[in-house]
């Protein structure tokens, strides 16, 4: 006999179906509206339930959506949890992990709630993924960037080494629960922050939602996305855009970028057209921290890869007059001092293309609601886009990275 040893190998192949579902509601905190109460996948589940809240959420609502699971005779225990852009942490994960514990939080049946802005849906949806190996959960964002961005996505992410995002896990909740109501309470510039990722999707595959931020996006936001006063339904007097408009925008926003994930919602293929905004400005708002939110620099990255384009002769100067016309116009700054750091935007790029398993894959803009991919950004290109960002702030740049007469 010989005495080699035959090597076996075992193959496991299967596949794993992924449904979930955004709903649009109204009224949500109302007792006699169900939405809250649903599980996934029907009726009211079993067990106490968790519900985590932002600190701003609790102080808002914090005693309607209390009403709410009292008059529904649904047992819960709360949550309250900073939701700043330094708290999406580890330990905040850990501590979600915590309650869960501590409530006996079952595998399928009591889903958590987490009702806030994308920190705590971030912080939760980890957190969600690790318990037990995986448990359901219901979202509900209450900030505009919640509603059109963090409702679509199927995954979550904390920072980690003074990176933004850097762990996390594809764990979408079965369901999300959008409700316009809850940004009449959102600060203003909050709303901003939410249209720097709507800007995002107008530029890259949505003409028609470019020309109505063109047209409409700073009363949106003046408006709060509501709705105008009885009377006043069909058109503006004075007093914002019509309810069509609002439910237009977010819905346009919603779409685009469900149909952009739904296909590569896993990301194996890593040319995405909803990376443009998202090349550059991880790494800048981690540095700028807390000064710089979410969308603001998303909104800076979008001028940013549009100087891109301008300088290849993609788009032309008028095109991106345009653009930076309508940032301007919601409040969204074009640039900041930063995005004139040539080191520190080269570093940013350098950690983009070992996300993107060692390619650029830039989206870039070849018109407003069009995009290709680049490969080939050189350190010349990205030394002009860097000076032409100071230009927007009123200075020159410097190849050392910082604009002249600028603060870092």
């Amino acid at each position: 006999m010989s005495g080699t040893t035959r090597q076996q190998s075992w193959k496991i192949q299967t596949e794993l179906p992924v449904e979930y579902e955004i709903v649009e509601t109204h009224d949500l905190l109302n007792p006699e509206n169900p939405d809250l109460l649903t599980v996934p996948g029907g009726g009211r589940g079993t067990g106490t339930r968790l519900v985590i809240l932002d600190h701003s959420v609790d102080e808002l609502y914090g005693t309607k959506i209390r009403t709410y699971f009292s008059d529904n005779d649904v047992p819960v225990d709360y949550l309250t949890l900073p939701g700043s852009e330094e708290n999406k942490s580890i330990e905040r994960v850990l501590e979600v992990v915590n309650k869960l514990n501590e409530v006996g939080t079952n595998r399928l049946s009591s889903p958590p709630i987490v009702i806030g802005g994308g920190v705590v849906a971030d912080v939760v949806g980890l957190a969600a993924s690790l318990y037990r190996r995986g448990i359901p959960f219901v979202r509900v964002p209450t900030t505009l960037l919640g509603q059109v961005d963090v409702s679509v996505a199927a995954k979550s992410g904390i920072n980690y080494g003074g990176y933004r995002n850097r762990l996390g896990a594809y764990t979408p909740p079965p369901r999300t629960l959008i409700d316009r109501s809850f940004l009449a309470t959102v600060p203003r510039r909050q709303l901003r922050n939410g249209m720097g990722e709507i800007f995002k999707m107008a530029l890259i595959k949505d003409l028609r939602l470019f020309e109505l931020l063109e047209e409409y996006g700073a009363e949106l936001i003046e408006a709060r996305f509501q709705d105008p006063r009885p009377g006043e339904e069909h058109g503006r007097r004075g007093d914002g855009p019509a309810a069509a408009v609002a439910d237009e925008v977010i819905g346009r926003a919603i779409a685009g970028m469900a149909e952009e994930l739904q296909p590569n919602l896993w990301e194996k293929d890593l040319q995405r057209s909803v990376d443009y905004g998202h090349s550059f400005s991880p790494l800048v708002e981690m540095r700028a921290l807390p000064e710089l939110l979410h969308g603001e620099a998303v909104a800076m990255d979008c001028v940013f890869s549009a100087l891109l384009a301008v300088g290849r002769g993609l788009i032309d100067d008028d095109q991106f007059t345009r653009i930076v016309a309508v940032a301007r116009r919601m409040g969204l700054a074009p640039s900041h001092p930063l995005f004139c750091d040539v080191e520190l935007v080269l570093e940013g790029l350098a950690d983009t293309v070992l996300h993107r398993d060692g390619k650029q894959n830039l989206p870039i803009l070849t018109a407003i609601g069009e995009v290709c991919f680049l490969n080939d950004v050189t350190e010349g290109e990205i030394e002009r886009a860097c000076a032409g960002m100071g230009r927007l702030l009123g200075t020159g740049a410097g190849r050392t990275g910082q604009c002249v007469g600028a603060d870092r």
